[in-house]
């Protein structure tokens, strides 16, 4: 009597762990997912690997989340595995390295064509930038982390991480005034 007793307890504790933990993931996925996704779209610029990697980082994270112990933490901790899970992308396969098209780089919604177009230009831009430059912009821009939770989840120095927005958007602010004025003497 006393085994069974202690067994059915046994069994509401496992149950009421797996309850908690889903119901702690489901709220994890709930208020990061689109950040997430956001982030994934722009190391990759496709839809479909975006939409591959965000579902293994969230896959990833069920598998480890009792690892994570501040929820706090929890964006910082998604994004590093997503930066692990597109490093892995590249180990699997190689790429032809062509030209993003614009499809590729649209927000969805309704824009105007001029809007449009200024969206695509600076997200080309960006796209151009080094990756030692273009991924911290990244970080601050899409996932809005400073720059010392930018230096902890590069594991660099704070003060490169500065350097590196820095000079991010300046060789960004070129770029688009060089873009600006090649078109305004075409047209």
């Amino acid at each position: 009597m006393f085994d069974s007793w202690r067994k059915k307890k046994s069994d509401d504790a496992v149950i009421s762990d797996m309850l908690n933990k889903q119901r702690r993931y489901d709220s994890l996925v709930r208020a990061l997912h689109t950040d997430i996704y956001r982030y994934a779209f722009w190391l990759c610029g496709d839809r479909h690997v975006a939409e591959d990697i965000t579902q293994e980082t969230f896959l990833r994270a069920w598998r480890s989340l009792d690892s994570l112990k501040d929820d706090k933490a929890a964006k910082a901790w998604l994004i590093t595995i997503l930066r692990r899970e597109n490093a892995r992308r590249f180990e699997r396969k190689q790429f032809d390295y062509a030209d993003i098209g614009e499809e590729h780089w649209q927000d969805p919604g309704s824009q105007s064509q001029e809007d449009h177009a200024e969206h695509y230009l600076l997200r080309r831009q960006i796209a151009q930038l080094e990756p030692e430059y273009r991924e911290p912009l990244l970080l601050q821009l899409i996932a809005g982390f400073s720059g010392d939770e930018i230096a902890q989840l590069l594991d660099l120095n704070r003060n490169t991480v500065m350097t590196r927005l820095f000079r991010a958007r300046n060789q960004l602010k070129e770029a688009l005034e060089h873009s600006k004025v090649r078109g305004q003497s075409n047209g």
